[in-house]
C-alpha cells in the first residue's frame, strides 16, 4: 500500500515539473532582449569604435552569438536623418558585446539601430541606440 502511495506521489511530482518547465520555456520572448551601450559618448574623428551588449532582461546576462543583420548610424535625434556613414563590424572583445567601426564626421547625437537574431528564439531584436558624439 505504501508503495502505490510513493508512486502516485512521485508520478505527481514530476508531472508537475515537467509542466512547470514547460511553461518556463514557453514564456521565451523575443522582447525580453536589448541592445545596450557599453560607452554611450564618442569623440568626433574617422574609425571609431562602438560596443553594444546583448542582454537578456529577464537573467541580466549577456547573450553570445547572435546574428546581427541590419545596422544603421546617423543623426535622427538632431533631425538630421539624411546624415549617414558606413558601420563596420568588429570581431567582440568579450562573449555578448559586439563591436562596429563608424565614422562620427560631427559633434551630436547619433543614432545607431540595430536588427538581430537570437538563437534558439523567433523574431528579431530592434533596438535603437543614441550616441553622443563630442570634439
Amino acid at each position: 500500500m505504501k508503495l502505490i502511495h510513493f508512486s502516485r506521489s512521485l508520478r505527481l511530482a514530476l508531472t508537475s515539473a515537467v509542466l512547470t518547465c514547460g511553461a518556463t520555456v514557453a514564456l521565451a520572448d523575443i522582447k525580453n532582449y536589448e541592445f545596450r551601450l557599453v560607452e554611450p559618448t564618442v569623440k568626433t574623428g574617422p574609425d571609431k569604435t562602438i560596443a553594444v551588449k546583448l542582454i537578456d532582461k529577464t537573467t541580466g546576462k549577456a547573450v553570445p552569438d547572435a546574428v546581427i543583420f541590419a545596422t544603421r548610424l546617423d543623426m535622427a535625434p538632431d533631425a538630421m536623418q539624411e546624415m549617414v556613414t558606413k558601420v563596420t563590424p568588429l570581431p567582440g572583445s568579450e562573449s555578448g558585446t559586439y563591436r562596429f567601426k563608424a565614422n562620427f564626421s560631427m559633434a551630436g547625437r547619433w543614432q545607431l539601430s540595430l536588427g538581430a537574431k537570437v538563437q534558439g528564439e523567433t523574431g528579431t531584436v530592434e533596438n535603437k541606440l543614441v550616441i553622443q558624439a563630442d570634439k
